[in-house]
């Protein structure tokens, strides 16, 4: 698991909020949510709009093109949507907020190369 900080501390604002990050060459929308913290994909699967511009409600991001709703645990779509979004791991540490990523294969690899070498 990679680990990128994509907020200060200061930057965690104890109230909901909703907003865009750049991570790990990726779009992600961050959230706080009654008090706990979630990471998602910023793109909504249905008609690309960005969930960062969105909405939560009753545990969902709500997406706000079409209103697609997304549960915050794990990504499932509405019943009736048959879609998801993928959702990230959050750490909230003493210097910021990191979202976790997977290694690709390659990074798996690289990271062995550079061991090795």
């Amino acid at each position: 698991m990679i680990w990128v900080k994509v907020l200060s501390k200061q930057e965690v604002l104890p109230t909901d909020f909703v907003l865009q990050v750049k991570a790990n060459g990726k779009k992600i929308c961050v959230i706080n949510h009654q008090q706990k913290l979630y990471a998602t994909q910023n793109t909504c699967p249905h008609a690309g709009g960005n969930l960062s511009s969105g909405w939560c409600k009753n545990g969902h991001i709500v997406c706000p093109i079409h209103r697609y709703e997304y549960n915050l645990e794990n990504g499932r779509g509405a019943e009736g949507q048959g879609d998801y979004i993928n959702i990230y791991p959050v750490e909230l540490r003493d210097d910021g907020l990191y979202v976790g990523f997977k290694e690709s294969l390659w990074q798996r690899f690289f990271k062995l190369h550079l061991l090795l070498a």
